[in-house]
């Protein structure tokens, strides 16, 4: 008899992905280029040349025997080196190679964070809006998901909220920061008093509440800011990372945990990481893509289109009336819907061939996201169809 979990999941699939199937279906019936596709967040941009020129002198360089052979449980130890010194130049932080465990992608370091971390039915704390997969990715440890209500004023943290819902089950905090879907990115104000909230907690309990910090758009950041390294406000972190965004190789999947040298048991983490790997049947990222992303990680594509895009999509939403909060990274900008259900109102856009994704699966009902990982041209046609849409079916909006 098949497993009934996850037969019963085959009825609760992603919005995202099935938006993203019907603007393709669309596409064939009038061309892609006609449908303003905002759906999935699929980087825009080639990877650098310097991914693409790595990869191709380990194909032609490096001993075949050792280029595909398997990797070590607990990773390879030049590219823990090379992301390791990385770090620390980039953030002041004092990793070694012993705290860096390369995973495949962000999703794969989030599934070994957890399990380190938590036992069967203790909490984990997430914050509104979040990414909806992170309900999979709690539940299927033991775990259970507890939601902080969103602050809709600026998305930053409900620290009311928090301090109510921070009990003694919980076991970990899991941020997103820059965050999908808002866009927003956690400021040091709200990262100093989110570690004093932690400490405070921990020693209230008794106990290390740990913090499991997501960050696979920490290099699309706006108006020539920097984002906050968040382990450096807390010791008991885990940096969970991808370079899917940054280098654009989504379809790659690598990325790493990185444990605060100053956590509790950092010494023990990756170890059991890689004990965490034989359960989930992990077994470590490509060999020949990690060392190429260990060659290239301090480079990026050229990034500076997602700004580009997300100030013209910005001004546009602003225009017409949107209540919206401007990103400060990512590609994605998150507006409030001009009626109360954000369901109907983006199932009113696709008789404009605009694939807009209702909120409420990243638990923020009533507003919408929209992907704008595009090319700008295509950005700039699809305002249009914006325009029309609104002052259609919304003209006596307020």
């Amino acid at each position: 008899m098949i497993n009934k979990k996850y037969r019963d999941m085959l009825d609760n699939k992603s919005v995202i992905r099935e938006l993203s199937e019907f603007a393709t279906k669309r596409g064939n019936e009038i061309g892609y280029e006609n449908v303003f596709d905002f759906s999935l967040g699929n980087p825009s941009v080639p990877a650098p040349e310097s991914y693409k020129k790595a990869a191709m002198e380990l194909l032609e360089k490096m001993d075949p025997m050792k280029l595909h052979g398997y990797t070590p449980t607990n990773g390879n130890d030049t590219v823990k080196k090379q992301l390791a010194d990385s770090l620390n130049k980039r953030f002041g932080m004092n990793y070694e190679p012993c705290h860096i465990f390369p995973t495949a992608g962000a999703a794969g370091a989030i599934a070994h964070a957890l399990r380190a971390v938590t036992q069967p039915g203790d909490e984990v704390i997430v914050f509104a809006p979040f990414f909806p997969e992170y309900y999979p990715y709690i539940n299927e440890t033991g775990a259970r998901i507890k939601i902080v209500e969103a602050d809709t004023e600026a998305f930053q943290i409900n620290f009311e909220d928090l301090e109510k819902k921070l009990t003694k089950d919980v076991a970990a905090l899991l941020i997103n920061t820059p965050n999908n879907p808002s866009g927003a990115v956690y400021t040091e104000e709200t990262l100093t008093r989110l570690s004093e909230v932690l400490r405070r907690k921990s020693k209230e309990f008794d106990k290390n509440i740990f913090l499991i910090s997501d960050e696979p758009y920490r290099e699309i950041v706006f108006d020539g800011k920097k984002v906050p390294y968040v382990a450096s406000f807390y010791e008991h972190t885990l940096t969970c990372y991808s370079f899917s965004k940054s280098l654009s190789i989504p379809g790659e999947r690598v990325g790493y945990v990185a444990v605060n040298p100053a956590c509790e048991d950092a010494d023990k983490l990756v170890p059991m990481f890689g004990q965490i790997s034989r359960g989930i049947g992990h077994n470590c990222p490509s060999s020949l893509v990690t060392i190429a992303m260990g060659e290239t990680c301090d480079d990026t594509s050229d990034l500076s289109v997602y700004e580009t895009n997300m100030n013209l999509i910005y001004d546009c939403l602003k225009e017409l009336g949107f209540t919206v909060t401007r990103p400060g990274g990512t590609f994605y900008i998150m507006p409030k819907a001009l009626e109360e259900s954000s369901k109907d109102f983006c199932e009113k856009a696709k008789k404009y061939d605009l694939i807009l994704v209702p909120a409420d699966s990243f638990h923020a009902p009533g507003y919408f996201r929209m992907a704008y990982c595009i090319d700008t041209e295509k950005v700039k046609r699809s305002l249009e169809a914006l325009r029309r849409f609104v002052n259609t079916e919304y003209p006596d909006r307020a």
